[in-house]
């Protein structure tokens, strides 16, 4: 594919790095350091206004998709729009625009076809998300919806209290809509059999039906109580919409701002929400509103510095669980290495519905986890799918992928070897990288 990026920073380099090695990729920036960063890259880069239409019309002609991650809002989608204008209507071509203004979008993903837009993405909304997936399951660290929501990804750390350890994986007691699809045990990545043995500190990857996920918690959480205490440190549009989210979950969420203005919008617009002006960094002002008593305590403030220094005082101070918003993608291990729960970045659910784009039809959504060591796919199986039509035990999958899950006209089950892919069968893939492509060809 040919693929244009216009914004050269933290994303779109990374989206670049994932891209050109199987791609003709051209990288759009106005800023001469970003320029140079990506010039290392084995990319194409103008140094230009990504939004300029003389700079668009000299290569999009034979491009196939454009991807608008700068820093400005109405940049990107003006790019979109002019991309979408300039493009030669007989042949495909797609745009994406990232925003960050919620006026701009309603909800994590959605399309913008009247003004050129085929997917527009609010990363901050997409984090927020994330972060109240994990919050309704106490013992997560992480979480993924699919499928419209019928099907839900978490992962789990075993601790050395669990009943769980030294168990085989055989005796679980699983239901039978779910499954352990990964366990990723230090560096390595086992895709489980049922005479594996779990060990502590093992992250344990389950895939299932949503309406199940509450057990499959519940067998990893041991004694742990359910979330009722949150305090979320910083009030922008990350925090807002979060509270929002969990507002209607009877939690009692208390929020810390340093802005008065944004203080009483947040306080107006979450009548239920406890909103404090003052510093995630003030230690008195934390223990006067009893983090050590806080279920999870929750760092999105625009600097991932400050965030990593308000989870590790939360913590040190007693909270149970933090989680951090880290910004740059390579704080995300580093800043769990250090004693951080969770780190979350919002760029990831970006970078993942690039990904989708590139990556074949039939794809239905795409997330990288631990780092981009694996992944997974839903897919919609067409009449052309060399897995329609055939029991699932006849099909040559590749090592390192595993069916996890299907949703047959609306019921969603963990298929055994005897189960034959039908048309229009949504199906989720845990691949490792290596195996994506063998898995693509499937159901091409």
């Amino acid at each position: 594919m040919k693929i244009i990026i216009v914004g050269a920073g933290e994303v779109g380099y990374h989206i670049a790095s994932s891209l050109y090695l199987n791609n003709d990729v051209i990288v759009i920036d106005n800023d001469e350091d970003a320029c140079a960063r990506a010039d290392e890259l084995d990319v194409q880069v103008i140094h230009g206004n990504g939004a300029n239409i003389s700079i668009l019309g000299q290569v999009i002609n034979d491009a196939d998709l454009l991807v608008a991650v700068t820093g400005s809002d109405e940049v990107n989608i003006v790019a979109c729009t002019a991309a979408k204008l300039l493009a030669p209507s007989y042949r495909p071509f797609k745009t994406m625009s990232r925003v960050t203004n919620p006026d701009y979008i309603d909800r994590p993903v959605a399309t913008r076809t009247q003004i050129g837009i085929d997917v527009m993405i609010c990363p901050e909304l997409s984090l927020a998300s994330e972060v109240a997936e994990i919050l309704s399951i106490p013992s997560a660290i992480d979480a993924e919806v699919f499928a419209d929501g019928k099907i839900k990804m978490m992962e789990f750390v075993v601790s050395e209290e669990s009943d769980l350890v030294d168990k085989n994986m055989k005796d679980l007691d699983l239901s039978d809509c779910c499954i352990v699809s990964a366990i990723y045990r230090q560096s390595d990545i086992i895709i489980p059999h049922g005479d594996d043995v779990i060990h502590s500190a093992d992250h344990v990857v389950v895939i299932g039906k949503s309406d199940a996920m509450a057990d499959v918690g519940g067998l990893f959480a041991g004694h742990e109580d359910n979330v009722s205490r949150v305090l979320i440190i910083g009030g922008g549009t990350v925090g807002f919409y979060l509270a929002k989210l969990i507002e209607k979950s009877h939690v009692s969420i208390k929020i810390i701002e340093k802005d008065m203005d944004r203080c009483e919008f947040i306080a107006e617009a979450l009548p239920k929400v406890l909103v404090l002006k003052g510093n995630g960094t003030d230690i008195n002002l934390l223990k006067e509103e009893g983090v050590q008593d806080m279920d999870v305590v929750i760092a999105v403030t625009d600097s991932d510095e400050k965030n990593l220094l308000c989870a590790l005082l939360a913590k040190q101070l007693g909270a149970k669980k933090v989680v951090v918003r880290a910004d740059h993608l390579d704080y995300v291990p580093l800043f769990e290495l250090v004693g951080v729960d969770r780190a979350v970045s919002p760029r990831k659910a970006t970078i993942n519905e690039v990904l989708k784009l590139t990556m074949g039809t039939g794809i239905e959504a795409l997330t990288m986890i631990e780092g981009e060591k694996a992944e997974i796919i839903e897919y919609t199986a067409s009449s052309k799918s060399k897995v329609v039509g055939k029991p699932l035990k006849n099909v040559k999958f590749p090592e390192g992928a595993l069916v996890s899950m299907v949703v047959h006209k609306g019921d969603t089950f963990v298929p055994r070897g005897n189960y034959i892919i039908k048309e229009g069968d949504r199906v989720l893939i845990f691949s490792l990288p290596s195996a994506h492509q063998d898995v693509e060809r499937l159901f091409k």
